[in-house]
């Protein structure tokens, strides 16, 4: 036991006591985001509207295409359900499986990345509280599927989901905003080209998966790519002057990790 413990410390770039600091940071933020969604004071009639809203602008510039392709794959049942697992399990496991990997191997860039993460999770409180948005497969009405629902038999209306899930959260599009400053820093930090063009695609599947399981317009999409660039200026701009030694973007790799 000794002999393993020591062998996981000697890993650690900064010791335990700066690993806890940071599984306390990710685990403090992530419960406030959480709990902001799921507890923000959003009326439905409000939130029906400002989906009506988004269907009706997209309508008026002819670019409402998320039923349509819906309508493309949903007769290929496995790519609906590729698309069923990844929405609801890739925001958590491929963002805590990347910082991990980023804490451990490219540890001179991940204070960068957290800074970011932190700050897009507050942009889109700001847009879930004052611009609560039903998502598009609330409107079947307008040829949208939930592929979640009449797939995955997941119901979004449930008790235990609600406690940590506000129905209304469509606005932005945060399974896009991950992707893309996850895809942006795997594509910076990472050797091999295989592995830049793995997560160069990243974000790009990302946006499919919203669209074709009609939890986010394009409109969403867009707003949540804009909301991680908008982190990634802060966080370079303002953040990182408060503590440039730790907190600037650095993508110098220090350890000869194949990735």
């Amino acid at each position: 036991m000794s002999a393993a413990f020591a062998s996981v410390t000697a890993r650690l770039p900064k010791g335990w006591g700066d690993l806890g600091r940071q599984l306390g940071i990710l685990v403090g933020v992530d419960v406030i985001y959480e709990l902001g969604r799921g507890i923000a004071d959003s009326s439905e009639a409000d939130a029906i509207a400002h989906g009506a809203q988004v269907i009706d602008f997209e309508r008026s510039t002819h670019t409402l295409f998320e039923p349509d392709l819906q309508k493309f794959f949903l007769p290929a049942h496995w790519t609906i359900d590729l698309a069923n697992q990844l929405y609801l399990n890739a925001q958590f496991s491929i963002a805590l499986g990347f910082l991990v990997w980023l804490y451990l191997f490219r540890n001179e860039s991940y204070n960068f990345v957290r800074n970011m993460f932190v700050v897009s999770m507050c942009l889109a409180l700001i847009g879930y509280v004052g611009f609560p948005t039903a998502p598009p497969r609330l409107f079947p009405h307008d040829g949208f599927v939930d592929t979640i629902t009449e797939f995955s038999k997941v119901n979004h209306d449930s008790a235990l989901v609600k406690i940590f899930i506000n129905p209304y959260a469509a606005v932005p599009s945060m399974h896009c905003a991950f992707a893309l400053m996850i895809g942006a820093t795997g594509v910076m930090v990472c050797r091999h080209w295989w592995a830049k063009a793995l997560w160069a695609a990243w974000p790009l599947l990302i946006v499919w998966v919203v669209i074709v399981t009609a939890n986010h317009y394009w409109v969403d999409w867009a707003l949540g790519w804009m909301v991680a660039g908008a982190s990634a200026l802060i966080a370079q701009r303002l953040l990182a002057r408060v503590r440039p030694e730790s907190w600037a973007w650095r993508a110098r790799p220090t350890r000869e990790v194949e990735a």
